[in-house]
């Protein structure tokens, strides 16, 4: 603050309005603090008034704004420990069929749309990439893109292995199966951060794509795979009937895929970035939804659990994801 009162501060414009902007977003950040405060130094005059019984309305009154400040409170707590370099940008997420044949296939698209519905609720738009689908039915894997304030810092809880147990729809003899399906979030690169990669690098081609998507898109060579030759990693995008949206696409994967290969080579700076590895098979999960003979969404990691499993694959997975960072961030001090 003393920086911004000295009177040769715009000698240097760009570096006064640097300076600037740290002020505002420490003033953006210590506001909803200060707010909580206020309403908490409210509740003391609420709490003696209803005490008095005279006017009935008034616990109503305390006990609203008792939740009201309690989700404040940890609405702000979550925020204080996204502080991690990349928890700001937006999300890759990829799903992928495990153990389980057409159940893990189908499993991974309940995923998806647990996911989408999700995003939704928080106002996040998802921006499908590339799919492959089962053979029978569901998604062998499935790319997608989450854009919004922080939606890796918040799905970085979620990469890992999922495991499905349910009577099978697929099983004429309704018999319970279990299976298991991989989730891998990594995040979006910011522009600034972005790889020079050399056209000679790349391979690029085009093809049709098979998945939904009207006729058009299953006519011409809309869907385009690139794969950048010193590496071997291969990416593709259909979710567009444009080929020049589906190649920038692809290249937004390339390019946070290539940067996540950067940062895992110098692992003491990104030291779980991509959450808990592990073959896509049972004792590798970090989450079990249990539909039959009894209804229970557990999570591995925190002790997490809710018997209401229709609301998380819903989307409903703020309780599970809190836990999650709130340890990890316990864990890391």
């Amino acid at each position: 603050m003393e920086a911004s009162e000295k009177p040769d501060l715009w000698d240097n414009p760009e570096q006064a309005q640097e300076l600037m902007q740290q002020i505002s977003n420490l003033r953006d950040s210590l506001q909803p603090w200060e707010d909580l405060r206020k309403r908490l130094e409210d509740l003391p005059v609420l709490v003696e008034l209803a005490g008095d019984g005279e006017e009935p309305e008034l616990e109503a009154e305390l006990e609203t704004s008792l939740a009201e400040a309690r989700k404040q409170f940890e609405k702000l707590q979550l925020a204080a420990v996204l502080g991690e370099p990349y928890d700001a940008a937006n999300a890759i997420v990829t799903i992928t069929a495990g153990a389980g044949g057409t159940e893990a296939c189908d499993w991974a698209q309940m995923l998806l749309r647990m996911y989408q519905m999700w995003a939704q609720e928080r106002g996040y738009q998802v921006e499908l990439v590339s799919s492959v689908d089962g053979e029978q039915a569901g998604l062998r894997n499935v790319t997608f893109r989450v854009a919004g304030p922080y939606a890796y810092g918040y799905l970085k809880a979620e990469a890992g292995v999922h495991r499905l147990v349910r009577l099978s729809p697929f099983d004429a003899s309704k018999r319970r199966h279990t299976s298991f399906a991989s989730v891998d979030v990594i995040p979006e690169v910011p522009e600034q951060e972005e790889i020079a990669i050399p056209p000679e690098d790349l391979r690029v081609e085009t093809f049709r794509s098979s998945g939904a998507g009207g006729q058009h898109v299953n006519k011409t060579d809309s869907a385009v795979r690139i794969t950048h030759l010193p590496t071997g990693i291969t990416v593709s995008s259909q979710g567009d009937r444009s080929q020049h949206a589906n190649r920038r696409a692809a290249m937004q994967v390339l390019q946070a895929r290539l940067a996540q290969r950067e940062r895992e080579r110098r692992r003491q700076e990104i030291e779980g970035l991509r959450g808990e590895k592990g073959e896509i098979s049972f004792a590798n999960q970090i989450r079990s939804y249990v539909l039959q003979p009894y209804t229970l969404v557990k999570d591995l990691r925190t002790g997490v659990e809710t018997s209401n499993v229709q609301a998380v694959l819903d989307g409903d997975l703020d309780a599970f994801i809190r836990a999650y960072l709130l340890s990890s961030a316990g864990e890391s001090k």
